[in-house]
């Protein structure tokens, strides 16, 4: 199952929410014996704060876990970057997307090409090409993998970070197609909280 959150447009309070509850929402999983492996952060302006977390949940008891998140937070405290301010209700999304209405993921879609590395590394660098490109054709999307001076070990990150990405891809893409009002922080805002939680945004 994949998990996103997101700030909508809201500010940098909203952003904090996001990290704050992915905090939150990694160590319920953890308890519940649920393994949340986060794909990717969008890093907000300032320090400790997300525009929005991806996320991947296997393990059992995933219906209540998601059920429990699922939907528009609501985080009540006073601002930790504004001092003054009267505002003290904070809002974010969490969506849910079933890893089967995702594109299947198969390798024989991967068009995987070798070339030289670059950077450090001695004169061997430069002569044998062990980095390897890798391109996913239905999406268009590329990475490239030189961590290592084997071609066969390059190869094997190279799929796993285009399999990653492509997760990440898609669940974008479901957010805009499923949940375009949450684009619009007022639309966020509107919704009835299935979760409101007060503790400070430190």
């Amino acid at each position: 199952m994949m998990i996103q959150i997101t700030s909508g447009k809201g500010p940098a309070e909203c952003c904090r929410v996001v990290a704050c509850v992915q905090s939150l929402m990694m160590k319920q999983a953890k308890q519940l014996g649920i393994e949340l492996q986060v794909l990717e952060n969008k890093a907000g302006e300032l320090n400790r704060t997300l525009l929005s977390a991806t996320m991947m949940a296997t393990g059992n008891n995933l219906d209540a876990f998601i059920g429990e998140w699922a939907g528009t937070i609501q985080w009540i405290a006073q601002s930790p970057y504004r001092k003054y301010h009267k505002r003290k209700n904070w809002f974010v999304g969490v969506a849910a997307f079933n890893v089967q209405d995702l594109m299947q993921w198969n390798s024989k879609d991967v068009k995987l090409e070798t070339c030289r590395s670059s950077g450090p590394g001695g004169q061997n660098v430069n002569k044998v090409e062990t980095a390897v490109r890798g391109t996913h054709l239905p999406s268009g999307i590329q990475v490239m993998a030189m961590d290592t001076r084997s071609q066969l070990e390059n190869k094997k990150l190279c799929l796993a970070r285009l399999e990653s990405k492509l997760l990440v891809w898609q669940t974008a893409q479901l957010m805009e197609k499923q949940h375009s009002h949450w684009q619009e922080h007022n639309a966020l805002e509107r919704g009835n909280p299935v979760k409101t939680i007060k503790a400070d945004l430190l």
